[in-house]
Protein backbone atom coordinates (compact mmCIF):
# COMPACT_ATOMS: atom_id res chain seq x y z
CA UNK A 1 0.00 0.00 0.00
CA UNK A 2 1.44 3.34 -1.12
CA UNK A 3 0.83 6.68 0.56
CA UNK A 4 -1.45 9.31 -0.99
CA UNK A 5 -0.65 12.71 -2.45
CA UNK A 6 2.15 14.45 -0.59
CA UNK A 7 1.27 17.81 -2.16
CA UNK A 8 -2.38 17.40 -1.17
CA UNK A 9 -1.38 16.86 2.45
CA UNK A 10 0.96 19.85 2.43
CA UNK A 11 -1.90 21.96 1.08
CA UNK A 12 -4.19 20.63 3.81
CA UNK A 13 -1.58 21.69 6.36
CA UNK A 14 -1.76 25.31 5.16
CA UNK A 15 0.79 25.54 2.34
CA UNK A 16 -0.50 27.78 -0.44
CA UNK A 17 -1.03 26.22 -3.85
CA UNK A 18 1.39 28.66 -5.55
CA UNK A 19 4.22 27.56 -3.25
CA UNK A 20 7.05 25.41 -4.56
CA UNK A 21 6.22 22.29 -2.56
CA UNK A 22 9.55 20.68 -3.44
CA UNK A 23 11.47 23.56 -1.84
CA UNK A 24 9.90 22.66 1.50
CA UNK A 25 12.47 19.85 1.68
CA UNK A 26 15.02 22.61 2.31
CA UNK A 27 13.07 25.33 4.10
CA UNK A 28 10.49 23.40 6.14
CA UNK A 29 11.73 19.82 6.50
CA UNK A 30 9.75 19.27 9.70
CA UNK A 31 6.47 19.70 7.82
CA UNK A 32 7.52 17.27 5.09
CA UNK A 33 8.63 14.79 7.74
CA UNK A 34 5.24 15.18 9.43
CA UNK A 35 3.43 14.25 6.20
CA UNK A 36 5.57 11.12 5.82
CA UNK A 37 4.91 10.11 9.43
CA UNK A 38 1.17 10.70 9.02
CA UNK A 39 1.08 8.29 6.09
CA UNK A 40 3.19 5.72 7.91
CA UNK A 41 0.84 6.02 10.88
CA UNK A 42 -2.11 5.41 8.55
CA UNK A 43 -0.55 2.13 7.41
CA UNK A 44 1.41 2.90 4.25
CA UNK A 45 4.01 0.31 3.27
CA UNK A 46 5.63 2.68 0.75
CA UNK A 47 6.03 6.45 1.06
CA UNK A 48 6.98 8.78 -1.78
CA UNK A 49 9.51 11.57 -1.62
CA UNK A 50 8.33 15.18 -1.88
CA UNK A 51 10.03 15.59 -5.25
CA UNK A 52 7.31 15.19 -7.90
CA UNK A 53 8.19 18.53 -9.53
CA UNK A 54 11.84 18.76 -8.52
CA UNK A 55 13.34 19.08 -12.00
CA UNK A 56 15.10 22.12 -13.41
CA UNK A 57 12.17 23.27 -15.55
CA UNK A 58 9.61 23.24 -12.75
CA UNK A 59 12.03 24.70 -10.22
CA UNK A 60 13.14 27.54 -12.53
CA UNK A 61 10.12 29.86 -11.95
CA UNK A 62 11.06 29.80 -8.25
CA UNK A 63 14.74 30.55 -8.95
CA UNK A 64 15.74 27.06 -7.84
CA UNK A 65 16.93 25.49 -11.10
CA UNK A 66 20.48 25.21 -9.72
CA UNK A 67 19.26 23.33 -6.64
CA UNK A 68 17.85 20.24 -8.37
CA UNK A 69 20.31 17.84 -6.74
CA UNK A 70 20.01 19.51 -3.34
CA UNK A 71 16.19 19.43 -3.32
CA UNK A 72 16.04 15.77 -4.40
CA UNK A 73 18.76 14.64 -2.03
CA UNK A 74 16.99 16.36 0.87
CA UNK A 75 13.64 14.92 -0.16
CA UNK A 76 15.03 11.39 -0.24
CA UNK A 77 16.83 11.73 3.07
CA UNK A 78 13.71 13.11 4.79
CA UNK A 79 11.61 10.17 3.64
CA UNK A 80 14.28 7.59 4.48
CA UNK A 81 14.72 9.05 7.95
CA UNK A 82 10.97 9.17 8.65
CA UNK A 83 10.77 5.48 9.52
CA UNK A 84 14.06 3.67 9.01
CA UNK A 85 13.52 0.04 8.15
CA UNK A 86 9.73 0.21 8.57
CA UNK A 87 8.65 1.22 5.06
CA UNK A 88 10.03 1.44 1.54
CA UNK A 89 10.80 4.85 0.05
CA UNK A 90 9.89 5.63 -3.55
CA UNK A 91 11.69 8.49 -5.27
CA UNK A 92 8.91 10.48 -6.96
CA UNK A 93 9.57 11.84 -10.46
CA UNK A 94 6.92 13.62 -12.51
CA UNK A 95 6.87 15.11 -16.02
CA UNK A 96 9.21 18.00 -16.84
CA UNK A 97 6.39 20.46 -17.41
CA UNK A 98 7.62 21.47 -20.87
CA UNK A 99 7.02 20.12 -24.36
CA UNK A 100 9.72 17.86 -25.74
CA UNK A 101 10.43 17.10 -29.37
CA UNK A 102 8.70 16.85 -31.77
CA UNK A 103 6.12 19.09 -30.04
CA UNK A 104 8.60 21.41 -28.32
CA UNK A 105 12.17 22.67 -28.34
CA UNK A 106 13.54 20.34 -25.65
CA UNK A 107 15.33 17.40 -27.29
CA UNK A 108 14.90 13.82 -26.16
CA UNK A 109 18.49 13.73 -24.94
CA UNK A 110 18.05 16.97 -23.00
CA UNK A 111 14.92 15.56 -21.38
CA UNK A 112 16.82 12.43 -20.39
CA UNK A 113 19.63 14.49 -18.85
CA UNK A 114 17.10 16.54 -16.86
CA UNK A 115 15.61 13.37 -15.44
CA UNK A 116 19.07 12.01 -14.63
CA UNK A 117 19.90 15.24 -12.79
CA UNK A 118 16.87 14.69 -10.56
CA UNK A 119 17.21 10.94 -10.12
CA UNK A 120 20.88 11.17 -9.07
CA UNK A 121 19.83 13.07 -5.95
CA UNK A 122 17.14 10.52 -5.13
CA UNK A 123 19.53 7.59 -5.53
CA UNK A 124 22.19 9.30 -3.44
CA UNK A 125 19.57 9.93 -0.77
CA UNK A 126 18.89 6.21 -0.47
CA UNK A 127 15.49 5.56 -2.06
CA UNK A 128 14.41 1.94 -2.50
CA UNK A 129 12.66 2.42 -5.84
CA UNK A 130 11.82 5.10 -8.41
CA UNK A 131 8.22 5.97 -9.30
CA UNK A 132 7.63 7.81 -12.57
CA UNK A 133 4.09 9.11 -12.25
CA UNK A 134 1.39 11.09 -14.03
CA UNK A 135 3.06 11.02 -17.44
CA UNK A 136 0.81 11.96 -20.35
CA UNK A 137 3.21 11.43 -23.26
CA UNK A 138 5.01 8.16 -23.96
CA UNK A 139 8.23 9.69 -25.42
CA UNK A 140 8.79 11.67 -22.22
CA UNK A 141 8.19 8.63 -20.03
CA UNK A 142 10.64 6.66 -22.18
CA UNK A 143 13.35 9.26 -21.53
CA UNK A 144 12.66 9.08 -17.80
CA UNK A 145 12.97 5.29 -17.90
CA UNK A 146 16.15 5.56 -19.95
CA UNK A 147 17.55 7.96 -17.35
CA UNK A 148 16.84 5.57 -14.48
CA UNK A 149 18.35 2.58 -16.26
CA UNK A 150 21.50 4.48 -17.26
CA UNK A 151 22.07 5.45 -13.64
CA UNK A 152 21.11 2.18 -11.95
CA UNK A 153 20.10 -1.06 -13.64
CA UNK A 154 19.04 -2.79 -10.43
CA UNK A 155 16.64 -0.37 -8.75
CA UNK A 156 12.93 -1.22 -9.13
CA UNK A 157 10.97 1.23 -11.32
CA UNK A 158 7.26 2.01 -11.42
CA UNK A 159 6.02 3.63 -14.66
CA UNK A 160 2.59 5.28 -14.60
CA UNK A 161 0.57 7.28 -17.10
CA UNK A 162 -2.51 9.44 -16.78
CA UNK A 163 -5.51 8.98 -19.05
CA UNK A 164 -8.67 10.79 -20.10
CA UNK A 165 -12.31 9.70 -20.01
CA UNK A 166 -11.76 7.79 -23.23
CA UNK A 167 -9.09 5.61 -21.62
CA UNK A 168 -6.36 7.11 -23.79
CA UNK A 169 -3.30 9.20 -23.03
CA UNK A 170 -3.09 12.88 -23.96
CA UNK A 171 -1.37 11.92 -27.20
CA UNK A 172 -4.32 9.73 -28.13
CA UNK A 173 -2.24 6.63 -27.50
CA UNK A 174 -3.86 3.56 -26.00
CA UNK A 175 -2.82 1.81 -22.81
CA UNK A 176 -1.66 -1.10 -24.98
CA UNK A 177 0.72 1.25 -26.82
CA UNK A 178 1.98 2.54 -23.47
CA UNK A 179 2.81 -0.98 -22.33
CA UNK A 180 4.50 -1.82 -25.64
CA UNK A 181 6.47 1.42 -25.51
CA UNK A 182 7.99 0.84 -22.07
CA UNK A 183 8.72 -2.90 -22.20
CA UNK A 184 12.26 -2.49 -23.52
CA UNK A 185 13.17 -0.57 -20.36
CA UNK A 186 11.86 -3.39 -18.15
CA UNK A 187 9.80 -1.44 -15.63
CA UNK A 188 8.87 -3.56 -12.62
CA UNK A 189 5.38 -2.10 -12.32
CA UNK A 190 3.16 -0.28 -14.82
CA UNK A 191 -0.08 1.53 -14.10
CA UNK A 192 -2.20 4.65 -14.09
CA UNK A 193 -2.62 7.48 -11.60
CA UNK A 194 -4.55 10.74 -11.15
CA UNK A 195 -6.85 12.25 -13.81
CA UNK A 196 -10.09 10.29 -14.19
CA UNK A 197 -8.99 7.31 -12.11
CA UNK A 198 -9.24 3.60 -12.93
CA UNK A 199 -12.97 3.45 -13.78
CA UNK A 200 -12.61 4.62 -17.39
Amino acid sequence: IFDGGVGTCLYDKGIFINTCFDELNLINPDLVREVHRDYIGAGADVIETNTFGANRFKLAPHGLEKKVHEVNLAGARLAVAAAPGQVLVAGSVGPLGVQIEPLGKVSLDEAKECFKEQIRGLLEGGVDLIILETFALLPELQQALRAVRELCTEIPVVAQVTIGDDGRMLSGGTLASFIAGVLEFQPDVVGMNCSVGPKA
